[in-house]
């Protein structure tokens, strides 16, 4: 409360000093200022882009009268080619007889007048609409012999005497003006028309490097002639359904959409009026100075669209540069004055200014410091807290990890001992049956027998022993031949009878592989044993155990049988622990054989149907 006080009152100290009086000034000053200058600049870039805009007209007037002057060009050299050759002797003879001698002649006289005229092509069509002969006539996509009695330029001929008609080419698929003439005969019968197509490539060309764009439009508003190939049979404005159907339907522009040109703003009919329209490119939209001029003797309009962005811009900033220029030296000489009658108001607020801003720093990082003092301590709270439930956790963890690996040893050494014990069992019966016969020799190759199963067991339980107190046992070269050896040997007693169903394949002595012996003849015994239990009730049971090498240098080793093969249910949790099929199974021989193959970086895989189970081994091979 009492900082509080201090503060409010010296704001009202403030208030009734000078400096108030002063930042008023400034402030009135500055909207003052700002206004003049934002009313400044912006007429006279109004002014200069208006004087800009009257010299961008007059220059794109010339420029589309020019334009103009040369489409005309175009159009008047080959005008009067369908009305000459409508008196040609050779072509109402042609069209009156109709031989094939002379249309041949007629074919090869229109090939010629297309080479010197420069016209596209020239072509005569019969009273009933089908092309007769044209200087095509040995192209493969020759007009003879095609219909054209729906075109409008041939109808308007028969009817009127002649017409003009821009259109795409049913054939040739190009647009193009097709010039008609009707043709007839010494007592004013109809022989034919004939037709002169001309295009425009190489004059739009010539638009198309002056930068400008420049195209022509019909009665409809529909882009004919073009600098832009893309706007080609595009519209100046949108048409309605009806009159868009009516020229679908006469085929005039193919199937062409007949969409609007890409016009972001303003009117593309209108002339001298600014139109924002999308480049190509992808760019964003630029403003351009539209320009429409009719073409004298056709019912077309030349557009011309001349970019104004760059130079309407330009020219509006170089105004507001120059009224730039002649205010900032008033506004600079307002400020100075203003600037002298107020500094002997500010000197005499200046010392009390300094000592109500010291007090205030201070109280401020008075406030800061006690601030962060209080976050220091909650933060040194919160670090001990999370330290002491941090090492709670650890503990915890540890506890349970040993739990973990203390079931897991314990369950392994019942599992994998239970096999060798199952044999010894087994030859100790055949001992005894041996010796009470007196047949000490086969009797002594039991014991023997027993004897390295004993230290088999001893083995297993040393390198569980081994890996409960160290971790897992380190690679070492080891022939895969003996691994295979080795776990037959352990299977033979329990399995005696149906050991006829293996079929081995033989493994060459020098292929050794990285791992442990013992533990890989685990993995294998739990394979084998696996698919031996599988073929229990089975007379044709067949366990195939091949080996091959990959191209990357791996050992691979699989344990194929003919069974039932595995249930899908059991199959998508095979190497989980305690997932079994077996009564009295424990569900760890797969899980307890891959954790043992993944150790020496190979890999356990399975893959089971109604044909059978294969389960695939892959192990690192050892340098020789």
């Amino acid at each position: 409360m009492p900082m509080f006080e201090k503060s409010s009152s010296r704001k009202e100290v403030q208030q009734r000093s000078p400096a108030g009086t002063v930042r008023r000034a400034w402030i009135v000053f500055a909207l003052v200022a700002g206004a003049l200058l934002a009313g400044g600049l912006y007429l006279s870039g109004e002014v200069f882009r208006e004087r800009a805009f009257s010299t961008l007209r007059e220059d794109a007037l010339n420029d589309a009268g020019l334009k103009g002057a040369l489409l005309r060009a175009v159009l008047e050299r080959p005008r009067a080619l369908p009305l000459v050759l409508a008196d040609d002797a050779e072509l109402r003879s042609a069209l009156f007889e109709g031989s094939d001698g002379a249309v041949a002649r007629l074919d090869r006289k229109l090939q010629q007048l297309v080479e010197v005229t420069k016209v596209a092509v020239i072509y005569v069509i019969r009273p009933d609409g089908i092309a007769m002969a044209a200087s095509n006539w040995n192209e493969p996509d020759s007009f003879v012999g095609r219909d054209y009695g729906f075109r409008e330029y041939f109808q308007r001929a028969v009817a009127e005497g002649g017409a003009e008609h821009y259109a795409l080419g049913t054939v040739s698929k190009r647009p193009g003006l097709y010039i008609s003439r009707r043709v007839e005969g010494a007592d004013g019968k109809l022989l034919g028309v004939v037709v002169v197509k001309v295009e425009f490539d190489g004059l739009e060309q010539d638009w198309g490097r002056s930068g400008k764009p420049t195209f022509v439009t019909d009665r409809h508003g529909i882009v004919l002639v073009t600098s832009r190939p893309e706007w080609r049979f595009l519209a100046i404005h949108t048409l309605d359904e009806a009159e868009r159907g009516r020229i679908r339907e006469s085929l005039q522009f193919g199937e062409a959409p007949l969409e609007p040109v890409p016009v972001t703003a303003g009117d593309l009919a209108r002339d001298g009026t600014l139109v924002s329209i999308v480049p190509t490119g992808g760019k964003s939209a630029a403003e351009f100075l539209s320009t429409v001029t009719p073409v004298a003797d056709t019912p077309w309009q030349l557009h011309l669209l001349t970019p104004a962005e760059t130079t309407l811009n330009a020219a509006a900033w170089q105004g507001r540069l120059q009224a730039l220029a002649g205010l900032t030296p008033l506004v600079g000489g307002a400020a100075l004055l203003l600037y002298r009658w107020q500094r002997a108001v500010r000197r005499q607020a200046s010392e009390r200014a300094a000592r109500d801003q010291l007090e205030r720093k201070v109280a401020e990082r008075t406030e800061e410091l006690s601030r962060a003092r209080d976050r220091l301590q909650t933060e040194i709270a919160e670090h001990h807290a999370t330290e002491t439930r941090l090492q709670t956790v650890q503990q915890e963890l540890v506890q349970a990890n040993r739990l973990a690996i203390l079931g897991q040893v314990a369950a392994g050494v019942a599992h994998e001992i239970n096999q060798p014990v199952a044999t010894i069992r087994a030859y100790a019966d055949n001992a005894a049956t041996f010796l009470s016969r007196g047949q000490s020799a086969p009797a002594a190759e039991n014991l023997s027998f027993i004897a390295g199963l004993t230290e088999r067991i001893g083995a297993i339980t040393d390198e569980l022993r081994t890996f409960a107190r160290k971790g897992r046992a380190a690679a070492e070269p080891v022939e895969l031949a003996t691994v295979v050896e080795g776990a037959l040997l352990l299977l033979r007693s329990r399995f005696s009878g149906r050991l006829d169903m293996l079929h081995v394949a033989a493994i060459p002595r020098n292929v050794k592989v990285l791992g442990n012996r013992v533990r890989l003849e685990q993995v294998l015994i739990n394979l084998l044993q696996n698919a031996l239990e599988a073929m229990a009730d089975r007379p044709d049971g067949r366990i195939d155990v091949r080996w091959s090498e990959t191209q990357d240098g791996r050992a691979v080793v699989s344990v194929s049988d003919n069974g039932p093969g595995i249930t899908p249910e059991i199959l998508e949790n095979l190497f989980t622990p305690f997932n079994t099929s077996k009564e009295g199974g424990l569900g760890l021989g797969l899980v307890i054989s891959k954790d043992i193959v993944d150790d020496y970086g190979g890999t356990l895989t399975v893959e089971s149907g109604p044909a059978g189970t294969t389960f695939t081994v892959t192990l690192k091979k050892a340098e020789r």
